[in-house]
């Protein structure tokens, strides 16, 4: 039987690889990418010539069948994302599942994500923290916020350019305005950026200055002064 590696790619600076991960693309017998061109940029940086198929969410249930089969029949498959690990935010975690359902090896290679660099830096507590990755974008936003009012640990959340200042206000309304955040972009990118301040003070600094990239949101834990 085949095995099936979890690679994770760079966040931005595509430096940020491991030696172990190039050589098990260049390996394997086929690559798994969330964007074939995106992908096939870093690929052909580092001179892969492995065959790649497009495995996103999109048609993750359509093609996981085919996967299967082809890990079944012996062939070795690299699963890579855009950027970071996959199956954090990413496809990824219903290949893996069904994989380890059907007794096969599945590998995952230590490597770039961006919630880590973003919490180690952002001066909050790292020695606990909770990762929510995306909100809702509608239903069930609001109540899963509340769920996490009485939380003591650091709160990492990944947010995109245009929702930025609409989940800071809600963070503010639940939260209060001197809830301390440090709101990182562009990770490992030529403009990475973070703010440190209150909730009041993010608010004010991005509706001033144009949100753009992707961010992540690290907040302090409830405080019971």
């Amino acid at each position: 039987m085949g095995e099936l590696f979890v690679v994770p790619t760079p966040i931005g600076n595509l430096g940020d690889i491991t030696y172990r991960a190039v050589e098990i693309l260049k390996e394997v017998d086929l690559i798994l990418a969330e964007d074939t061109r995106t992908s096939g940029k870093l690929l052909n940086h580092y001179q892969v010539n492995t065959p790649m198929k497009a495995f996103h969410m999109h048609n993750e249930h359509r093609k996981l069948e085919e996967v299967i089969s082809k890990l079944n029949s012996g062939l070795n498959i690299a699963l890579i994302s855009d950027a970071g690990t996959p199956g954090i935010s990413d496809p990824g975690f219903l290949l893996v599942r069904e994989a380890l359902s059907q007794r096969l090896k599945v590998s995952c290679l230590p490597g770039p994500t961006a919630l880590i660099p973003a919490l180690v830096q952002s001066g909050l507590a790292s020695d606990r923290f909770v990762f929510e990755g995306f909100l809702p974008p509608k239903k069930g936003r609001i109540k899963r916020l509340e769920m996490l009012l009485y939380e003591t640990r650091t709160l990492i959340f990944y947010e995109s350019p245009h929702k930025l200042l609409k989940t800071l206000t809600q963070f503010r309304e639940i939260y209060g305005a001197d809830r301390e955040v440090s709101i990182s972009r562009e990770l490992s990118k030529m403009f990475e950026e973070t703010f440190r301040g209150t909730l009041e003070e993010a608010i004010r600094h991005f509706n001033t200055h144009t949100p753009k990239g992707e961010f992540v949101i690290c907040m302090a834990g409830f405080y019971n002064k």
